[in-house]
């Protein structure tokens, strides 16, 4: 099932501004919040779905790569969990990258509850980890048919003594006593309009709820410690050189229980030995002799999932273009290939013997050794330009 276009979902369009686009989530995220449509899985996946969508349109880089690329932008897995970016989120990692969307309506309260259930557990903990990234090289082959990837990574990972929670053990955990574990406060003030109400995140435990009386001694109350993480990246084929991947929750852990950052994926082509790439097309010069040009012959050449035969006719001049269908790279989550584009090169020798140079003379005379181009004939210009469309 294809993927629905993110300005589709949330109901703008491409040129809505930055506080239309979170107007719009805010909206759709209530109508499908699960607290208003318990038990309803496909509210939920409206939901989860929004907020994909929210996530990409509401930063700047990723907005403009989507706009470029589309969803093939993010590469396999959008939405699947643990894929790239938005698909993986699960629901503590949507109320907690965009819980203060919905200010004090909440995620318990507003829909009735009290702000029991879902408040506490949706409440963000701890500082969310910055994103990561890296560079990965390819070669044409692994472009071509996809690969998968087992990148060592080093970063902060959340640390294996307290589990995240920056505390010594369980006894050193409490609930904040300036807040009762709610991680706001509330301040009634007269005005002379009447009593107002406000709600603010508590300074003491900074909306977390809890806090922590003795710190682990591994990760000195943080969560988290640098470490090496062995992460796999599975590529689409088709990626092109400066593509960007976004793989959610893999960059650097939080701090006392915050979310990862994303893992962004910057993909670098390795120059091949003979073939070039033009977007999905690939192009490749080959050079024959004189004689081969006059009498003709059969030649292998390289392609990106090895060699292919073709035959060159007599007569063949300098300049002519050769296509090989499909032997191209692939679009990206889609169904079209390119083609091998074969440029023909008659090799003029810069040396030759005496002998050599006698015969040549003879031949020189000959009207058969004349140029004489047939009438009508696509130039040079015309037969590269018609070849890469």
């Amino acid at each position: 099932m294809s993927k629905r276009d993110f300005y589709e979902i949330l109901g703008v369009s491409k040129s809505a501004s930055a506080d239309e686009i979170k107007k719009a989530y805010r909206k759709v995220a209530m109508q499908f919040h699960p607290d208003r449509n318990p038990g309803d899985k496909q509210a939920e996946e409206k939901f989860k779905e929004a907020a994909e969508a929210y996530e990409i349109l509401s930063d700047a880089d990723k907005k403009a790569k989507y706009d470029r690329f589309g969803h093939q932008a993010f590469g396999p897995g959008t939405s699947g969990g643990g894929g790239f970016s938005g698909g993986g989120m699960n629901m503590n990692d949507i109320f907690s990258q965009f819980g203060d969307i919905f200010g004090d309506e909440g995620f318990g309260s507003f829909f009735g509850g009290g702000g029991g259930g879902r408040s506490r557990s949706s409440r963000p903990t701890g500082q969310r980890g910055s994103n990561l990234r890296i560079k990965l090289k390819l070669s044409f082959e692994e472009i071509a048919k996809g690969v998968n990837k087992q990148v060592k990574v080093k970063k902060h990972v959340l640390c294996t003594t307290c589990g995240g929670n920056g505390a010594k053990d369980k006894n050193s955990v409490q609930t904040c006593g300036t807040c009762n574990g709610s991680g706001q406060v509330r301040r009634v003030t007269n005005t002379f309009l009447g009593q107002m109400q406000t709600v603010n995140t508590c300074p003491t435990c900074n909306g977390e709820g809890n806090t922590v009386t003795a710190k682990c001694g591994g990760c000195k109350g943080e969560g988290r410690m640098y470490g090496e993480e062995t992460i796999s990246i599975d590529i689409p084929a088709g990626v092109q050189d400066g593509m960007q991947l976004s793989m959610s929750g893999k960059g650097n852990a939080g701090e006392r229980g915050g979310s990862s950052g994303d893992l962004i994926i910057m993909i670098e082509e390795e120059a091949h030995e003979s073939l070039h790439r033009d977007g999905l097309n690939v192009a490749y010069d080959l050079y024959i002799t004189i004689p081969d040009a006059i009498f003709g012959t059969n030649v292998e050449v390289p392609t990106i999932d090895g060699r292919a035969k073709i035959k060159i006719p007599s007569g063949t001049q300098s300049g002519k273009i050769f296509r090989l269908k499909g032997k191209g790279f692939p679009e990206v989550q889609g169904y079209g290939k390119g083609d091998q584009l074969i440029h023909v090169n008659v090799w003029t020798p810069q040396h030759v013997t005496e002998e050599e140079k006698i015969a040549l003379e003879k031949m020189q005379e000959s009207e058969n050794f004349k140029p004489k181009p047939v009438k009508g004939e696509k130039s040079f210009y015309d037969r590269v330009k018609e070849a890469f469309k």
